[in-house]
């Protein structure tokens, strides 16, 4: 049953792909939407296609699932996206201070709330997982 419900997700998120890319090429939105539209065909399809495979291959289900349970892949997930939220906070915190410089005062401040907002959300779950853990 779970199966047929991601199915179908991906089912709705291709149509849903393909009527914006129809509504932007009417001109009814602009190009960021009919953009977005054909990420989510392309998203839709290759998932799809990953799911048919699932489905199909018990080799590469077995693979998958030793992939997705491995410890150490888990600790490499985990690690890259700790790289990555330094990364994010470190080249944003630098845009802030670029953007200042460039007299862009709009996009310095959008930057500087990124940030905050990025920290903020890193203390909330710090105190959530020390109380868990």
């Amino acid at each position: 049953m779970k199966s047929n419900r991601k199915w179908i997700a991906y089912v709705i998120y291709g149509l849903l792909g393909a009527a914006l890319i129809a509504l932007g090429m009417l001109d009814v939105v602009d190009s960021f939407w009919s953009g977005m539209g054909g990420a989510l065909i392309a998203m839709s399809v290759i998932r799809g296609i990953q799911f048919v495979r699932l489905k199909k291959n018990e080799e590469y289900r077995e693979k998958m699932a030793t992939e997705m349970a491995d410890e150490r892949n888990r600790f490499i997930r985990n690690k890259a996206w700790a790289w990555a939220g330094y990364l994010f906070v470190f080249i944003v915190a630098i845009s802030t201070v670029v953007f200042k410089l460039l007299g862009q005062d709009l996009l310095s401040m959008a930057a500087g709330f990124a940030v905050c907002i990025l920290v903020l959300l890193y203390w909330v779950c710090y105190l959530v997982l020390n109380k868990k853990y």
